[in-house]
């Protein structure tokens, strides 16, 4: 059984067990997230794709940890100008363990 579910502006596919990454949300170690933006639930042969959301489904997990993502380098340069910038970036990521899948 698995779900496709919409957050932060993505697409995740979980399943019941998963730990994910996804864009910072509000909520500390050990709270209940429920995720009713369903795009899709699949269990087996019966598929479910929503028109643009699955009515009635809903995604739960817990909240493992609130972390940071690899820092990543952003670096701008105009040859023969003598313009560079160098600066960094690290997304605020919440890591997350889906505990059901119900539709």
């Amino acid at each position: 059984m698995y779900a496709v579910i919409k957050t932060g502006g993505k697409q995740e596919r979980v399943s019941p067990g998963d730990v994910i990454n996804i864009e910072k949300i509000e909520g500390s170690k050990g709270d209940t997230v429920v995720f009713d933006q369903v795009l899709m639930v699949a269990n087996d042969d019966d598929i479910r794709i929503g028109k643009p959301l699955v009515e009635g489904a809903k995604v739960t997990g817990e909240i493992l940890r609130q972390t940071k993502g690899d820092k990543l380098v952003v670096f701008k340069m105009k040859r023969r100008k003598g313009y560079r910038r160098k600066t960094g970036h690290r997304q605020l990521l919440t890591s997350m363990k889906i505990k059901e899948i119900s539709f």
